[in-house]
């Protein structure tokens, strides 16, 4: 969500801050700003909207100074306003801030009763006017700040910056991911190490609890009791390319495009010529599944069910993390915990992984190796699908899946449900998958003429059946998040049970039936559709098409598929058909409105 980044350095620190921010614009924010020391005196510019309106602010109105924090921020308490635009300052302190301090009205109350006036509507005010109120009672500015820390309830990461204090920073980290980069006689700090690419490559991660007092020396890290702690410094290196556009028009555009190479890294690191490379898990002794997660992530884990109680006949249930942390389900030491996130930071799926500490064997399914979700797993599995931008999750759920499906086959292979001779089959075609993924990309132009008449409908069903069923519902998410149409995706055989009701000539249905054994089934309730003069827009293949008869408005004719690869490759057309869909009318497809690409608080 919002985005910090902490500059102490030697050259001018408000280009430096502003580049930074650029590269944390995909977390989504909806204002920004930044604050600068110069020759001791605090100062910062804000403005409304996106970077370009903060870059065209400073050309007119520049920031000095070598030091000084920057924040996008995405509006949770008050509005997307000037004056609750971070940094936020009272007095001789400048704060940003990600998260919520969840006791900010008691200590906005307090601070109004000692005399400080409040002008924002923000809970981030509150931090820097209690630190304010701690540096007028004789603290100095890193004693203030950390006091002023000890009082907060909530998750929060913060960056502290102070007048007359050209070399300081604090920084702090409890529930949302902060970074410290290290150069040569400067530091940095940032919300993730996408942001500090241009500056450094040593990173550290500051743990949960942690407080850094960063100068350009160095930075002196305290633990959640005071203890001073070493964090390990970490080379981190991320290629640029992986972080541009590289020619598209959106970064949307460049991760549907780079499927089929990071399926094939992916697949690389975990397939072996005897089978696949997982050692640490043994399915064995597992009686059931739990998989995790929130949004596109859980449709990846919607999908890996049918997997794993098909190949493997091994028990497994879906939730939605923010609910599995609440209703507390039974757990034992032979369930397999499965937690999947694309930032490794989703603060829903990592309470509810913490929830499962003690009490099941952990595993996560992760983008950032990093990141906290994968460093407090007992195991964590890379999906390896590089730097994702854009809000709207492509390559990492076709990752996701990759790797999921590959959990799947080896749980089939331990429980003895598949022998040698079945695994290598699926092997054989589950090495065909990035080709067919490219050959997949090669239905663009249908799609792309399919979405300019898509884009003029106000509601949109999805159908399919087994594993496209969670992918209807993906599919139905894609289209929302970005267009901004309503979509929903159903189960085929739910249509009857109320969805038809919404069926008439305005209304497109997407229906997504690679020809397999329930086929026939999905046409049946396409002819439904049909026959209430609903506008069905079929996507299969070749046999598909020539099965299905006439009636339907499109057909879009994907390659023929194994029926495990489907879900992977089937992904391709409904991110294609969201994508077009935006473009046609016009919307932000890489930062859609309202949207974060990492959601950092519950």
């Amino acid at each position: 969500m919002c985005g910090i980044v902490g500059v102490l350095g030697n050259h001018e620190a408000a280009p430096l801050l502003v580049e930074a921010l650029k590269r944390l614009e995909y977390r989504g924010y909806d204002s920004a700003g930044i604050a600068t020391v110069d020759a001791g005196r605090l100062d910062r510019r804000r403005a409304v909207g996106k970077l370009v309106e903060l870059s065209d602010l400073l050309v007119h109105d520049p920031l000095s100074g070598k030091s000084g924090i920057g924040h996008t921020r995405w509006a949770t308490h008050g509005g997307p306003t000037l004056v609750n635009a971070h940094p936020h300052r009272a007095g001789p302190v400048a704060v940003v801030h990600n998260g919520i301090i969840e006791n900010f009205r008691e200590l906005r109350a307090e601070m109004r009763e000692k005399g400080y006036e409040t002008v924002t509507q923000t809970d981030t005010e509150t931090v820097a006017l209690v630190t304010q109120d701690l540096m007028a009672q004789g603290l100095q500015p890193d004693e203030a700040a950390i006091a002023a820390l000890a009082r907060l309830k909530g998750a929060f990461a913060l960056a502290f910056l102070f007048e007359g204090e050209d070399d300081l920073i604090v920084a702090a980290r409890q529930g949302s991911p902060l970074a410290i980069g290290w150069g040569d006689g400067e530091m940095f700090l940032g919300s993730d190490a996408i942001a500090l690419a241009p500056l450094t490559d040593r990173i550290t991660y500051l743990e949960e609890g942690d407080v850094a007092v960063l100068n350009r020396g160095g930075a002196e890290i305290r633990d959640r009791n005071g203890n001073r702690v070493n964090r390990p410094v970490r080379r981190v290196l991320i290629d640029a390319s992986r972080i541009e556009k590289g020619g598209h028009r959106h970064f949307m555009a460049k991760e549907i495009a780079e499927q089929p190479a990071v399926l094939r890294e992916a697949l690389d690191h975990y397939l072996q010529d005897d089978g696949i490379a997982m050692p640490q898990i043994d399915f064995t002794d597992v009686d059931r599944v739990v998989l995790v997660a929130c949004g596109t992530a859980f449709y990846a884990c919607q999908t890996a069910r049918y997997w794993f109680e098909e190949l493997a006949r091994l028990p497994a249930e879906c939730d939605i993390a923010s609910e599995f942390r609440y209703r507390e389900p039974p757990l034992s030491e032979r369930t397999l915990a499965v937690f999947v996130s694309q930032s490794g930071e989703t603060a829903d799926t990592l309470a509810a992984l913490r929830y499962c500490r003690d009490k099941a064997r952990i595993v996560s399914v992760v983008n950032v190796a990093e990141s906290s979700i994968a460093r407090e797993s007992d195991l964590a599995l890379p999906i390896l699908a590089g730097a994702e931008i854009g809000v709207a999750s492509t390559k990492a759920f076709t990752c996701q899946l990759a790797v999921l499906m590959l959990m799947a086959l080896k749980a089939a292979k331990d429980r003895g449900r598949i022998g040698d001779d079945a695994l290598a089959g699926h092997l054989n075609d589950v090495r065909t998958l990035p080709g067919l993924v490219s050959h997949a990309l090669t239905v663009e132009p249908a799609i792309e003429d399919a979405a300019r008449a898509l884009s003029q409908a106000q509601d949109v069903l999805f159908l399919g059946r087994g594993t496209m069923y969670p992918l209807a519902m993906e599919g139905a998410l894609k289209l929302k998040e970005i267009s901004y149409i309503h979509a929903e995706g159903y189960a085929s055989g739910e249509l009857k049970h109320g969805p038809i009701a919404l069926i008439d000539g305005s209304v497109p249905v997407i229906v997504m039936a690679p020809r397999d054994r329930l086929f026939d089934k999905t046409v049946s309730n396409m002819q439904e559709v049909m026959a209430r003069e609903g506008q069905v827009i079929l996507i299969t293949d070749a046999a598909g098409a020539e099965a299905a008869g006439e009636g339907t408005r499109e057909v879009l004719q994907m390659p023929p598929v194994p029926p495990l690869l489907a879900p992977i490759v089937y992904a391709i057309a409904a991110q294609l058909l969201a994508y077009h869909t935006a473009i046609a009318k016009g919307t932000d497809v890489d930062q859609p409105r309202n949207l974060a690409k990492s959601v950092t608080v519950e």
